[in-house]
């Protein structure tokens, strides 16, 4: 590692020869020469499945679209001062709307319209190192800062509600679950899950206020006098889960044939991991009772990039459609192809995903050119390494399939416009937008 540039000395460049050691190796050299280019013509395609996507299915009526994004941003004086923005967004349209805009050339009054019109956002920031809560300790100024961020009154606190929603099971009537178990923030004593409907508890042990905020184990990310970056992106990833579960929870309350009619789209993979993952189950749980009351939910996440992207990317040549007038396929990815495949893992030691995913691998394939790696869920989790091997096992992939056409942008590579759009509301850009936190924040 090379030493860093402070207020007096620059920092440490690389070494510029360092490569002719390397090169000059006779080992290396050795190696090298046993390497082998496989012949392009001899690769096989993988063993999947592929379905044809059903060209009568009806397109859903409606969509919802989440996103976040995060700016770290600290000063350049010592002591180092860190701060964290978050900035989450919920945007809902039509496929009609989208029909109306330019896929290749959208006008931006349209585009600034729509988002305008059909938009809302949540926005915070976190102190993250040597930077102080006025009046509080750090610990719990900082789960209190949490606490009050999701019930932020520019939402009026729905995707507080939702919260609550998904921890007390709420969605069942009339039982009353209690929330999942945490340890205490500040004595580390294991609670067994606040009382339902509860916002606040006391802790048995040492007596401290608890938040239900603190089920979800943001506070694992802090010391006593800092926090690590990974908290900001972990608030992140749970509220703009929670913006779009709390239009689900809208519809599942008001109109079960609105959202029977309507696609969740969530920008990424429908994942929550490490202690984040005690939410999974209650998600899961969810979709399989509406699922089981007639009433599917149609949730779906893309995933940009990662392993499942390179994958498809490095092997869709080898898959129909070769041709536009070809018909779209989609394949759902068993567990047991993710393993070897995928992650290269021989034999893995917990079942994929089981304790993390609420979404199961889908790789569409829409056109030759149109390579899109999708979440979408089964409701109760597949425990079975042949799973998922059909498109019965995935919630309303049909009339996913036949919404994505309605969707598709020519500004990016297999990009989605409900995405583009909100990404244009939630991002926070290096600049001019971290350069204009930096000077509101007087981080100097």
């Amino acid at each position: 590692m090379p030493y860093q540039a402070g207020n007096r000395l620059g920092g440490e460049s690389a070494s510029k020869l360092g490569h002719l050691d390397v090169l000059n190796s006779l080992f290396v050299n050795e190696v090298v020469q046993q390497f082998e280019k496989p012949d392009l013509s001899e690769i096989k395609a993988p063993d999947i499945h592929w379905y044809e996507v059903d060209q009568n299915a009806v397109p859903l009526k409606y969509i919802f679209a989440s996103d976040g994004s995060l700016q770290h941003l600290a000063s350049t004086g010592n002591p180092k001062r860190e701060i964290s923005y978050v900035k989450t967004a919920l945007l809902r349209l039509d496929p009609f709307m989208i029909e109306k805009i330019d896929p290749d050339y959208p006008h931006p009054y349209q585009l600034r319209k729509i988002m305008t019109d059909s938009a809302q956002h949540h926005a915070t920031v976190f102190p993250m190192k040597n930077i102080t809560i006025h009046g509080t300790e750090w610990i719990s100024g900082l789960r209190r800062l949490i606490f009050d961020s999701f019930k932020d009154p520019q939402l009026d606190g729905e995707p507080y509600e939702t919260l609550k929603w998904i921890l007390y099971k709420k969605w069942f009537g009339g039982q009353k679950c209690r929330s999942p178990s945490f340890e205490c923030p500040e004595c580390y004593a294991e609670n067994s899950g606040m009382e339902f409907d509860a916002d606040t508890t006391r802790c048995s042990s040492c007596g401290s206020t608890l938040f239900i905020t603190d089920v979800l184990g943001l506070h694992m990310e802090m010391s006593e006098e800092a926090a690590s970056e990974t908290l900001a992106s972990a608030y992140m990833m749970i509220h703009e889960t929670m913006m779009l579960f709390t239009a689900i929870r809208y519809l599942w309350n008001r109109n079960h044939k609105v959202l029977c009619d309507t696609l969740f789209l969530k920008d990424g993979p429908l994942t929550l991991r490490g202690q984040y993952s005690k939410i999974v189950p209650n998600i899961r749980d969810f979709l399989a009772y509406a699922m089981q009351k007639g009433a599917p939910v149609h949730l779906c996440g893309q995933e940009k990039t990662g392993k499942f992207v390179d994958f498809f990317q490095g092997t869709a040549h080898l898959f129909k459609p070769l041709d536009k007038v070809d018909v779209p396929r989609f394949s759902p990815l068993s567990h047991k192809f993710i393993h070897s495949e995928v992650q290269r893992k021989r034999e893995p030691q917990y079942p994929y995903g089981y304790r993390t995913n609420y979404g199961e691998k889908v790789l569409l394939k829409q056109s030759p050119h149109h390579l899109f790696v999708l979440n979408i869920p089964t409701g109760q989790y597949l425990d079975d390494d042949d799973k998922p091997n059909c498109k019965e096992d995935l919630i309303g992939i049909d009339r996913i399939m036949a919404t994505i056409p309605k969707m598709i942008s020519y500004r990016h590579e297999s990009a989605l416009v409900p995405i583009e759009l909100v990404n244009g509301i939630a991002s926070l850009s290096n600049y001019p937008s971290a350069t204009v936190l930096k000077l509101f924040s007087g981080l100097e």
